[in-house]
């Protein structure tokens, strides 16, 4: 039995390969090392009824998640991991590289996370090659569901939101000052709290002001991490994510404007990822 898991701040998907029942595919809540340590990881999962029914028959684990950037990080989700799927072999890897997997395949190519959080990799068709980003939801992750959240509130408390707009905002969370401060400053996993924001410009596409705003986060994305590598528009640049899913149209007109080769966008690429590792059977 093998399982292959993508996972970010929010969520996890999960898929159950087994030769007997075939496929299953459940999501669990995400996890990112930067924000809990390797208890909380493996009550998170622990706690889970499909994975509880599943875990001691699992022979191979494959887990491609957010903030997994650095040795210490993985070997952290590792041992969270190992502590649940006891007789299995597990690996861990950044979600760039799952990203790199489901979308390039083994050819090149930039691939790129547009989710909660945001980032970008380039593939050579072997292995992941990293920038100089992934600065995290304050420092940077522009495009992302944190970055756009952090747009949209200091906006309406700034009173810079349309009338209209704010209306609406004010109805759909009942926020103010304090329960943002509390919310952002106060209280763990900030940037989902800031990437639940996100639905609204969803809501309310056809408003100039929120489409100005989505086109000004994906741009920033573009200039801010594509743009600077000196061959970005020799290779395709794939998406994964659901802000990248969401925006696609926007995304589409924005890398058409820099002459960027849009590829493949995802808003889950579990199920192609699983492919490449039943495929492939990596191990890296």
């Amino acid at each position: 039995m093998i399982l292959v898991a993508d996972s970010g701040s929010s969520k996890t998907d999960w898929i159950i390969t087994n030769s007997d029942s075939g496929t299953l595919e459940f999501t669990t809540k995400g996890i990112n090392p930067f924000f809990i340590n390797e208890r909380e990881i493996t009550r998170i999962f622990s706690q889970d009824s499909e994975i509880k029914k599943y875990a001691e028959q699992a022979k191979e684990v494959y887990f491609f998640g957010e903030g997994c950037s650095n040795p210490d990080k993985r070997e952290m989700v590792s041992n969270g991991l190992s502590q649940i799927f006891k007789n299995a072999f597990i690996n861990v890897e950044n979600d760039a590289v799952g990203s790199a997997y489901a979308t390039c395949g083994n050819s090149q190519g930039f691939t790129c996370v547009l989710g909660t959080g945001s980032n970008i990799a380039f593939y050579d068709g072997q292995e992941v090659q990293y920038g100089k980003h992934g600065l995290g939801f304050i420092l940077g992750d522009e495009g992302s569901g944190a970055w756009f959240g952090k747009k949209l509130i200091t906006s309406y408390l700034f009173g810079k939101m349309p009338k209209a707009l704010k209306k609406d905002f004010k109805e759909t969370y009942n926020i103010d000052k304090e329960v943002v401060i509390k919310n952002v400053y106060q209280r763990p996993l900030a940037n989902i709290w800031l990437s639940s924001f996100t639905p609204f410009l969803s809501k309310h596409r056809n408003d100039p002001f929120t489409e100005s705003l989505i086109n000004e986060g994906l741009e920033s994305f573009i200039r801010t991490h594509l743009i600077p590598y000196p061959d970005h528009r020799h290779f395709p640049c794939h998406f994964v994510g659901s802000v990248a899913w969401h925006f696609r149209d926007a995304l589409e007109v924005i890398c058409k404007k820099h002459h960027i080769k849009l590829g493949k966008v995802l808003s889950h690429p579990i199920k192609e990822l699983t492919e490449y590792i039943l495929k492939e059977r990596v191990e890296v």
